[in-house]
């Protein structure tokens, strides 16, 4: 059976990214879309949050992280996030997708996607 999804689009968070000494001085763009695979049939049975993910925890502390580190890449800053999904309680699996809108001329945005579990984290 293919696990359930707790879904997070498009986490629009202002934060210190990229190599550029500009990029270092200025606070940019950083959208976040985040898949975390669950099991959410006790949720949907119990009706009660203890037995699902939490989604405003995950996201606040995805904010949180955003706003107190300045990584220079989005690939560091996507592994992180994967860790802070990880990290809450019955998440078996994260997707993560950041993205610098307006990086690159000419297009909308650029960034990167991976997905985790906690074995690729240890």
């Amino acid at each position: 059976m293919a696990d359930d999804k707790v879904v997070v689009r498009d986490l629009m968070v202002r934060g210190v990214i990229g190599i550029n000494d500009w990029e270092r001085e200025v606070e940019q763009d950083i959208l976040v879309n985040l898949t975390m695979y669950t099991d959410l049939r006790k949720a949907g049975a119990s009706d009660d949050i203890e037995d699902t993910v939490n989604y405003r925890t995950a996201a606040k502390s995805v904010i949180d992280h955003i706003k107190s580190h300045q990584p220079f890449t989005v690939e560091a800053l996507a592994t992180d996030i994967a860790q802070i999904c990880l990290e809450q309680p019955n998440v078996k699996r994260v997707k993560v997708r950041v993205e610098k809108p307006g990086a690159l001329r000419f297009a909308q945005s650029v960034g990167v996607e991976i997905e985790r579990e906690a074995s690729d984290l240890a």
